[in-house]
């Protein structure tokens, strides 16, 4: 049998089982007694169905897609035995991390869109300061900062740093947002988000530069850099994924391939969130001290190593050796 007759003939019960899934989210009580039946025949169903596509099309997306509905009728059919803080261990021990692993390459790409754009703003801005105002008009504020060595980051915490921290984790989080949401235009929004803040991170990098400002620069940078803008590289290659999905569904329907994307991609953003939490905190507390910069090099160095060792490591399947 071939893939597509496979999904021509099992997709009306799948398509089924999602409803009854998304009916059932705040509880079985939701469903009759008919459809309590129902779910769990389709569910058995899909379970053999995801069986027969990881042997007979293990390399077509069909198998992805039914490992996620499987994944979350499971979670439906089981909830009562499992405890949401079970859940939510099991989510960012190995759910996340996995999550990223099996798309790191949409990291990788978002990673380059933001960098070469930086790369290409610094070069430029360090020869010629002014070229930044082509693309940034009200960069000739930063311009003038740093031409008066004045450290403006040290004034984020005139409200309290509480406040502070509160303000950058939503601003980081809007990024990041924008960054996935980005990618049902095809991806070109994401590019453009990224692109955007690459170049306007380079262009103040190499105005700095020029200017003799840099270590004031990275000094303030570098301590919550690495996972802030990890997560954006996140929540960007996330948003590319929705972009993948609709220029290149394969044999699956765009609004399916879409769908497997989406629901990938959102495991990426939320384990996104407390990452923004954790960098907001450290660009709040940290980052504007006065702290010398070997200190806020080692937190950039620490806070790297540790976020990922987790990513690369955590989750994964022990192997067992033959004698």
């Amino acid at each position: 049998m071939l893939a597509e007759d496979f999904i021509a003939a099992k997709s009306p019960a799948w398509e089924r089982l999602t409803r009854l899934i998304d009916r059932a989210q705040n509880g079985l009580a939701e469903l009759s007694a008919d459809d309590l039946g129902e779910l769990g025949r389709l569910y058995r169903q899909a379970t053999s169905d995801l069986a027969v596509a990881r042997r007979d099309f293990a390399r077509h997306r069909v198998s992805e897609y039914l490992n996620g509905l499987v994944g979350r009728a499971h979670g439906v059919v089981y909830r009562g035995r499992s405890t949401r803080g079970r859940e939510l261990l099991a989510f960012f021990t190995t759910t996340f991390p996995r999550t990223f692993r099996d798309t790191w390459r949409f990291t990788l790409v978002a990673f380059l869109m933001f960098f070469i754009p930086a790369v290409v703003a610094f070069v430029t801005s360090y020869l010629d300061t002014s070229s930044a105002t082509l693309l940034f008009p009200g960069i000739q504020d930063v311009t003038t900062d740093i031409k008066n060595g004045r450290e403006w980051w040290k004034e984020i915490n005139a409200d309290g740093r509480a406040a502070s921290a509160s303000f950058i984790m939503t601003n980081n989080i809007g990024v990041a947002f924008r960054a996935f949401a980005g990618g049902i235009l095809f991806g070109l929004f994401t590019f453009y988000v990224l692109a955007f803040n690459g170049a306007f991170l380079g262009s103040v990098a190499g105005i700095a530069q020029a200017f003799g400002f840099a270590p004031n620069l990275w000094g303030f940078i570098a301590a919550h850099g690495v996972i802030e803008l990890s997560v954006i590289f996140f929540a960007g290659g996330a948003g590319l994924q929705l972009g993948w999905a609709l220029i290149h569904p394969g044999l699956l329907t765009r609004r399916t391939a879409l769908v497997v994307a989406t629901r990938r991609a959102a495991l990426l953003l939320i384990g996104c969130v407390p990452l923004l939490v954790i960098a907001g905190t450290i660009e709040a507390f940290v980052s504007p001290s006065s702290l010398p910069l070997a200190v806020k090099l080692a937190v950039s160095l620490l806070s790297g190593v540790l976020l990922y060792s987790y990513l690369l490591f955590s989750g994964r399947t022990p192997t067992t050796g033959s004698a």
